[in-house]
């Protein structure tokens, strides 16, 4: 098995402050994965540190099966949390400069930089100054500037926040077709939706240690049904209101817990007659597990 990013037993402290204490994880070559967590828990100083702008107070990086940080950087594309381009520089200038820095030749910089305009619908606004650019165009550009020298790991911290849901769809169809051709993404993100719809591996951390790491469809098995979906003609009235939502149609969904079993509403069903149509035990989803690790840390200060 190869690995685009290994990280092992990583620590980074500010001070006295520890924001990253003992983080271990792993990305396979060729994968989408996801570094999940709460705003402040730690991932933009995991990933500054990956990279090699921050050193770590211990711990092992290992990129592209086994380089360092400063030898990987050339096949490594990234987009910053922080936005920051040169506000007065041209875009196509700014695109050409930032491929020049990744080994390009001057021409190919701007042909890349051209392409890539086209995709995202800028190519119009390729000779205004960046200070002319609306927040959303300024974020595509410096994402295309994370994709023009083909690189084999792709890191984006945050990459759809600010976005509108087009240019968000637009950048997720970019992202597949970059996986398609052979690139590790890896995004962190506090949004669980992506995730589910992008990622099957993926890293949790809160308040500056890991919570959990693996495939996503198994971390959701493991926690068990947390609902129940029923679908009916109509509903029995003995089971407790609270814990009943209203679905499509004749179907409403259960949540379970210790005073509501799946048995128990099976037998009220039963009880009263009504047959079901659909009986399905639902795993929880990426956000219920989100909500409660990170509750849970909370709680446990």
């Amino acid at each position: 098995m190869t690995y685009a990013l290994e990280i092992d037993g990583l620590t980074k402290r500010f001070g006295d402050k520890t924001v990253v204490d003992d983080v271990s994880f792993s990305v396979q070559n060729g994968e989408v994965f996801g570094f999940l967590g709460p705003n402040g828990s730690g991932k933009t100083t995991t990933i500054r540190t990956a990279l090699g702008i921050l050193h770590q107070d211990a711990g092992e990086i290992r990129l592209l099966d086994g380089l360092t940080a400063s030898q990987a950087m050339p096949r490594v594309g990234y987009l910053p949390e922080e936005r920051g381009l040169l506000r007065k520089e041209k875009v196509s200038n700014i695109l050409r400069y930032l491929g020049r820095l990744r080994g390009l030749e001057k021409a190919e910089a701007y042909d890349r930089g051209l392409e890539l305009l086209h995709r995202v619908g800028l190519y119009e606004h390729r000779d205004k100054k960046v200070e002319g650019l609306s927040r959303g165009m300024t974020q595509l550009v410096q994402f295309v500037a994370s994709l023009i020298h083909h690189p084999e790991l792709i890191i984006l911290d945050e990459p759809f926040s600010g976005l509108d849901p087009l240019n968000v769809q637009l950048m997720k169809e970019m992202l597949a077709a970059e996986q398609k051709r052979g690139a590790t993404i890896i995004f962190s993100t506090h949004v669980m939706s992506d995730v589910e719809e992008m990622c099957e591996q993926v890293a949790l951390i809160a308040d500056s240690r890991l919570l959990l790491f693996g495939e996503l469809a198994e971390i959701r098995r493991s926690r068990g049904a947390n609902a129940v979906v029923v679908e009916a003609p109509e509903h029995p009235n003995t089971l407790p209101a609270a814990q009943k939502h209203a679905g499509k149609g004749g179907q409403v969904e259960y949540r379970l817990s210790d005073e509501l079993k799946p048995e128990m509403i099976l037998d009220a069903y039963s009880s009263a007659g009504i047959v079901l149509t659909r009986f399905e035990q639902v795993m929880p989803s990426l956000n219920d597990i989100f909500i409660e690790e990170v509750s849970n840390v909370r709680q446990n200060r």
